[in-house]
């Protein structure tokens, strides 16, 4: 039988750190942590993101992230911090669960995504 992505979702969440926004701003104000913005092109374009985040569409990460692969990107480090976030936290959540696949040992997700960091108040940028 099939999974559903609400269960794969959740199954994800259960072996991810979750973070609160404010856990997440007190990170990227300290800095030393890779902030990565998972959604679409559009997305970014119409509701704006995170200050100092990565851009990196859900459909790249693992080309990005994987040091073996011809488009790594230099931000993306096995060894570093890594914080990411899509619009509502589903994405998210899976795609850490992916980075951890690939050997990525400190990496979290924006519990809630860019929707409760808007809620709670937190500043958006259209210039990343």
């Amino acid at each position: 039988m099939s999974e559903s992505v609400k269960a794969l979702i959740a199954q994800a969440r259960a072996q991810i750190d979750n973070l609160p926004v404010d856990e997440v701003a007190k990170a990227v104000e300290a800095g030393g942590v890779t902030l990565v913005d998972l959604r679409e092109p559009g997305e970014v374009e119409k509701e704006g993101t995170i200050p100092g985040a990565v851009l990196a569409p859900r459909g790249m990460l693992e080309f990005y992230a994987d040091p073996s692969s011809p488009y790594h990107r230099a931000e993306f480090d096995p060894a570093g911090t890594v914080i990411l976030f899509c619009a509502s936290g589903g994405r998210s959540a899976l795609a850490a669960r992916t980075l951890q696949s690939l050997g990525y040992q400190d990496v979290a997700h924006l519990d809630g995504g860019l929707k409760a960091w808007k809620d709670a108040g937190r500043p958006t940028t259209h210039e990343n």
